[in-house]
């Protein structure tokens, strides 16, 4: 099997790679395993030495680093650069804070147990076999590494097979730094494999970014060998405007939330309801927004979003969005694929959706929205919630009542509040429903591939 690197922006392949041999696979685990004995006698202060090494590594090769995202995946290089320098400030979060969020815990008084002393330690599992996405190919990746790295732990990378270029980097990075050998090798390997080499005893553990496929068959696969797993498995985000909110301030960020990553972001809004008594002044601002993008080169400044990263993916919103338009949903703007080369689609806005739409319930991995007019916070909690998914949200008002309703009653991993949904190192991030389970970054995250260990002494 040839793995490719293909340029979205143009459509043509830049560069080829012979997928990793059995014995090769065979190779990058054993030294892996070889890694972590030594990485788990470490100290936290190395570990952090290290990992602030990396941080440096990403700084001094931004540029380059930048260009690699983009020609493999078509984000602007603006956004790439960011995404680059953000993967560089988690690494260094990690270093600072992982030794404070594994510090040893005493939950109650020893005597109330029968101890003269009592602990719950934090000690690293082994392996964790990492199975990452192409659309944050360094971000996605190195919020799972650099905690697990500073636990003790080492990874397997298997990351998307159009960007090999980019998983070749990250699995070089932390050797560079000076990690013990082997501690975060990349395998170049089909996505059928995976499921397969969690029946190593070697691997412990497994977290997974992608579609709810993917990651039902690695929980399968996990779940047969008596392992755990965390999944983000993508999203079809609230974006909810009520009556107090700033107009102005509420579409701006909608079209950035929409057109961001080229509207491949697991956590941007995708499902925009909005209150009867402003939907016309919101829809106008927000299509008006939306039509003004401009869809082009990734490296040309003047340049809104980049290309889809492939062509299945374009694919895969045209038939989205064609079957919307069949069953009867209105174009406001774009919605049409247009010519020439590369994996463009324009920035689309529909209203009139249907729950006979496909577009109604599955996520659009692409810059294409859907406004439905709701009569109240009722009305817009309730379709909220009639969703498979349930990672984020962005809820626009004024009205604390209307805060506390909607923080509190909508399902999903977050709520933010006049504001855009992000991903902070120090925050937990994950969702709930098919949208996965398990919670990356913070504590939270740190925490979920380590042994809680009790320790109780006489």
């Amino acid at each position: 099997m040839t793995i490719a690197s293909v340029d979205p922006t143009t459509g043509t392949v830049r560069k080829e790679f012979a997928a990793h041999t059995p014995a090769e696979v065979e190779d990058r685990i054993a030294a892996a395993q070889t890694a972590f004995r030594e990485l788990a006698g470490t100290t936290f202060a190395q570990r952090a030495a290290w990992l602030h090494r990396a941080a440096d590594l990403l700084e001094a090769e931004v540029d380059d680093v930048a260009e690699l995202i983009t020609a493999e995946m078509g984000k602007t290089l603006a956004s790439a650069r960011y995404e680059t320098l953000k993967s560089a400030a988690g690494l260094r979060h990690f270093a600072d804070h992982a030794e404070r969020y594994l510090e040893p815990e005493r939950p109650v008084d020893p005597a109330a147990v029968g101890a003269a002393d009592l602990a719950v330690r934090f000690e690293p599992l082994g392996v964790i076999l990492a199975v990452m996405p192409w659309n944050y190919p360094l971000w996605q990746t190195i919020r799972f590494a650099a905690p697990a790295l500073m636990a003790g732990n080492t990874g397997l990378l298997k990351h998307a097979s159009n960007v090999p270029q980019c998983a070749l980097y990250l699995g070089e990075l932390f050797d560079r730094a000076g990690f013990p050998a082997g501690s975060f090798p990349a395998l170049l390997i089909e996505a059928k494999q995976v499921a397969p080499l969690l029946a190593d005893r070697r691997i412990r553990a497994a977290t997974l970014t992608g579609s709810v496929a993917a990651g039902s068959a690695v929980a399968e696969a996990a779940g047969r060998n008596i392992k755990k797993t965390v999944l983000e498995l993508g999203g079809s985000d609230v974006f909810l405007v009520l009556p107090s909110a700033d107009l102005a301030k509420a579409a701006e960020a909608a079209v950035t939330a929409r057109v961001q990553n080229s509207g491949q972001s697991c956590i941007a809004a995708k499902r925009y309801y909005v209150h009867a008594d402003v939907y016309d002044e919101f829809t106008a601002r927000f299509v008006e927004g939306m039509a003004a993008t401009t869809a082009g080169d990734p490296r040309d400044p003047a340049t809104t979003f980049g290309p889809l990263a492939t062509e299945r993916g374009r694919r895969d919103v045209e038939e989205l969005v064609d079957d919307a338009i069949a069953k009867g949903a209105t174009v406001l703007t774009g919605g049409r694929t247009p010519g020439g080369p590369g994996f463009f689609y324009p920035a689309t806005v529909l209203s009139g959706l249907t729950p006979d739409m496909r577009l109604y319930r599955e996520e659009c991995f692409g810059p294409v929205a859907c406004v439905h007019r709701v009569a109240d916070l009722d009305e817009a909690i309730r379709l909220a919630n009639d969703s498979d998914f349930g990672l984020s949200s962005s809820v626009w008002t004024a009205d604390p009542d209307e805060i506390e309703r909607a923080t509190r009653e909508i399902e999903a991993g977050g709520v933010f509040v006049n504001g855009l949904t992000a991903s902070f190192p120090g925050v937990p991030f994950g969702g709930t429903k098919d949208s996965g389970y398990g919670r990356e970054l913070s504590a939270h995250g740190i925490r979920e591939f380590v042994n809680v260990k009790t320790v109780w002494r006489a």
